[in-house]
């Protein structure tokens, strides 16, 4: 009888043995119309209270039916500008676009017609960075100085 070739394992299997997941593709998952999808850089602190900030960038579609309640990008003034597209109270089709920052005053939407902005694609995602993107090891040497100053001597 020939001899049966037996393995064993020492220690303990890796949990992720059973755990397989497909790879994240930021394509798939940002831009699910190639076509009509654009990306922009935010400027300015105008829609702060509704997390897009200063220097994120903007994955707009241009696709997508804007309704009240979308995050959009209009022309206003010959510039581009994001706002919420919002009813006007007492208005039941009149739209307008609005800040989120509490000053900034309300732009009519008139598409066509001088005074008023229009709609150029609504914004589908907004990524912002947590660290700061220009100057990864002047944060790193803030985060250990202040970790220093905190330890007792």
């Amino acid at each position: 009888m020939a001899p049966v070739e037996r393995s064993a394992t020492s220690g303990f299997p890796s949990p992720a043995e059973d755990y397989e997941e497909e790879r994240i593709d930021l394509n798939r998952e940002l831009i699910p119309s190639p076509l009509s999808t654009f990306f922009m850089r935010a400027r300015g602190n105008a829609m702060g209270q509704d997390g897009i900030l200063d220097g994120d960038l903007l994955v707009v579609d241009r696709g997508v039916n804007a309704r009240a309640g979308c995050v959009v990008v209009a022309v206003f003034e010959g510039r581009f500008i994001v706002r919420r597209l919002c009813q006007i109270p007492g208005s039941p089709t009149g739209l307008r676009l609005e800040a989120s920052d509490g000053h900034t005053p309300p732009v009519p939407l008139e598409a066509g017609q001088d005074g008023g902005a229009e709609l150029w694609g609504v914004v589908i995602h907004a990524v912002h960075h947590l660290a700061h993107p220009g100057q990864p090891h002047q944060r790193r040497r803030t985060l250990r100085r202040r970790a220093d100053e905190t330890r007792e001597p």
